[in-house]
């Protein structure tokens, strides 16, 4: 029987059970994305999404040498019932991630982990909790590199980061929330490390808010149509570009009168250029405190 769940969890499975079988040990490097993408004859981003699936699971974990290893054994949290809270949301993260938001429920991570609803509600609240845990542990998968110099160039990497996330978890972001955002660890440690791209610069607390706020909204707004896209990609077999190529086919005389034939625009394109043209409107708000420190 042919397994339904996606390739990068399919991988992820494989190399857990290398790792409970004994043939990877504690300590041990684990095979890199172009050894994944090599063995299984997938994509690179494939085998990304599967390092980052055992990295949250806490099946491996990074180091400043050598990359990704074994990571040591550790007690798993338990609660009251038995229940390992990181599995329940791992499980609920395998159902969103294999199909979307509304497949998410309690009775369907109970069923997954052959335990009663009951169980689980005891712990969490089918309405809230779960899915800003989920958003809180995609969040967990950013491998944060060292401080950028330059609040511009900081801030791009920030919203790359961002970026990433979201293309492997289309479902995050409408869980992201401007106005009223989940204090949870790992969300909160993504605020932090992009607010520091304003270390030493004399901003007031407002302004630093309002810029890391219409950073993250900029990034959410563009991948809210990440998920939409998959799904027209799945329905009609084809992708932005062929879909285009198709329409030119029939509609060229209107299309033209906007742009030349075969431009070519995807969400990454518009992801990146948007980016830029919002860095260079924040430099507005840089130039004056760079001109003050010049003249001190």
């Amino acid at each position: 029987m042919t397994d339904p769940r996606p390739p990068y969890l399919r991988i992820a499975a494989e190399i857990e059970r290398r790792v409970a079988a004994g043939e990877l040990r504690p300590g041990e490097q684990v095979p890199t994305t172009r050894a994944i993408a090599q063995e299984w004859g997938v994509a690179i981003a494939t085998a990304t999404k599967a390092l980052a699936a055992l990295k949250h699971s806490g099946v491996i974990e990074s180091t400043s040498r050598v990359g990704a290893v074994v990571a040591a054994r550790r007690l798993p949290a338990r609660t009251a019932d038995g229940l390992d809270r990181d599995q329940v949301v791992r499980t609920a993260m395998r159902i969103v991630d294999s199909g979307g938001l509304a497949a998410l429920s309690l009775r369907a991570v109970a069923a997954e982990l052959g335990v009663a609803t009951m169980t689980l509600r005891r712990h969490l609240d089918a309405d809230a909790e779960l899915p800003h845990l989920l958003a809180d542990a995609a969040f967990a998968e950013i491998d944060y590199p060292a401080p950028v110099p330059g609040w511009r160039s900081h801030l791009r990497v920030a919203a790359h980061l961002q970026w990433d996330v979201y293309q492997r978890h289309p479902w995050v972001p409408p869980l992201v929330s401007i106005t009223r955002p989940a204090t949870l660890p790992a969300m909160l440690a993504y605020g932090l490390w992009t607010l520091r791209a304003f270390d030493g610069l004399e901003l007031d607390a407002s302004t630093r808010l309002h810029v890391y706020a219409t950073l993250v909204n900029y990034v959410r707004g563009t991948a809210m149509n990440i998920e939409s896209e998959a799904r027209a990609e799945l329905d009609t077999g084809m992708t932005s570009a062929q879909w285009g190529a198709a329409r030119l086919a029939v509609d060229r005389p209107l299309i033209t009168q906007l742009t030349e034939p075969n431009t070519e625009v995807d969400l990454d394109s518009l992801f990146a250029f948007g980016l830029e043209r919002l860095l260079d409107g924040l430099t507005i708000v840089m130039t004056p405190l760079a001109t003050r420190r010049r003249q001190t």
